[in-house]
């Protein structure tokens, strides 16, 4: 039988390099903390960007996808979904703005989780269709939203190469109300009474839920939004700027791979969530990492050609308009494309392809 005792955490012995990890991300913390102090204006505009990655890599990751341009247009409500992908996307992108916006009123209980499961289906059968779009997705409506599963659900992985495999067989329906009830109880006890570090018992609760799997549809993504949300309520803000599930969908294998890994003996109270805890803290590392180098740009007054010229030195091999715009989010998009072009006249960059598809990369 599964048990969960989170004050068992304090009693174990982590490695260095768990230790280094949370020390580096204390310390990326605190220089956020003083560069949003020094220039938020800019950095704001990394919150949108920010949020367009984070939706389409999440719902990527679950192999759930429109074109860039629809996505970007469903994160900045500018259009109604069409299918029911874009239905999925613009949950999210919901459940996230009320993360952002209200991360210090949502308590972590079963309650608010499913309350934040509804959400992420509140667009399927869109109540702002027409009549003909209504009967054509009417079957899309979930009515497991907001509800713990009713069947056994598996996790599983798909790879490059088309296969898949099951990767773990989570809780039993009937098991689950209780274990969710059970871990968000331990979480709230643990940080209520400053017993754990937050960044430990963070991995652990997601962890946990991916192992529960509580709903019949939608487990990565939630567990990807509890991420954000528990970081958020412990002061680790940088999911706000730069996105964590786009670092995950770069590195899917990786975290399949983790998180099997510490999967491996779950029920019988002997798993390791080591490599889970690692990967999760690499990751938020990771995107500190990407912020402070994203704040220098921003930081040095120069002009917008140098600018984009020092945020192409920093790519390697092929990129595109829009990674420059993530390094230079104080530019405007046409400062941008005008940088772009005397790089290309001077010899600097080599222009590929045009429209959506045009890249560039570097010939010095």
């Amino acid at each position: 039988m599964k048990i969960f005792n989170y004050s068992a955490i304090r009693n174990q012995k982590w490695d260095s390099d768990i230790l280094g990890l949370i020390a580096a991300i204390y310390k990326e913390a605190g220089k956020q903390e003083l560069y949003l102090k020094q220039r938020p204006n800019e950095l704001e505009k990394l919150v949108e960007i920010a949020k367009i990655q984070s939706t389409e890599a999440s719902n990527a990751i679950e192999g759930i996808v429109t074109t860039s341009t629809r996505i970007k247009q469903l994160v900045e409500e500018k259009t109604t979904p069409r299918n029911r992908d874009e239905q999925e996307i613009a949950g999210y992108r919901d459940v996230l703005n009320v993360i952002h916006e209200s991360f210090d009123a949502i308590p972590i209980t079963q309650n608010y989780i499913l309350q934040l499961h509804k959400m992420l289906y509140s667009h399927m059968n869109n109540p702002m269709a027409g009549r003909i779009h209504k009967m054509l997705y009417s079957h899309m409506n979930n009515p497991m939203a907001g509800r713990t599963k009713n069947v056994q659900n598996y996790i599983s992985a798909t790879y490059p190469d088309g296969h898949s495999e099951t990767l773990f067989t989570p809780l039993a329906p009937y098991e689950t109300p209780e274990a969710l009830d059970k871990i968000c109880d331990e979480y709230n006890r643990v940080i209520g009474n400053m017993e754990v570090e937050p960044l430990i018992v963070t991995p652990i609760f997601i962890h946990d839920f991916l192992c529960i799997h509580p709903f019949n549809d939608g487990n990565g993504r939630m567990s990807r939004l509890l991420t954000t949300l528990l970081l958020y309520r412990n002061g680790f803000y940088v999911g706000r700027y730069i996105s964590l599930e786009a670092k995950i969908a770069k590195n899917k294998d990786l975290y399949y791979d983790a998180l099997a890994r510490s999967q491996t003996g779950w029920y019988e109270n002997t798993e390791d969530a080591v490599p889970f805890i690692k990967y999760i803290l690499g990751t938020i590392l990771a995107a500190y990492k990407d912020f402070e180098d994203r704040f220098a740009l921003v930081e040095t007054k120069l002009p917008a050609v140098e600018m984009v010229r020092r945020a192409t030195l920093s790519k390697i091999g092929r990129f595109t308009k829009q990674d420059i715009r993530e390094l230079c989010p104080s530019l405007s998009i046409s400062s941008i494309e005008g940088g772009l072009r005397k790089l290309v006249a001077s010899g600097e960059l080599k222009r590929e392809s045009k429209g959506k598809n045009t890249c560039y990369f570097r010939l010095k």
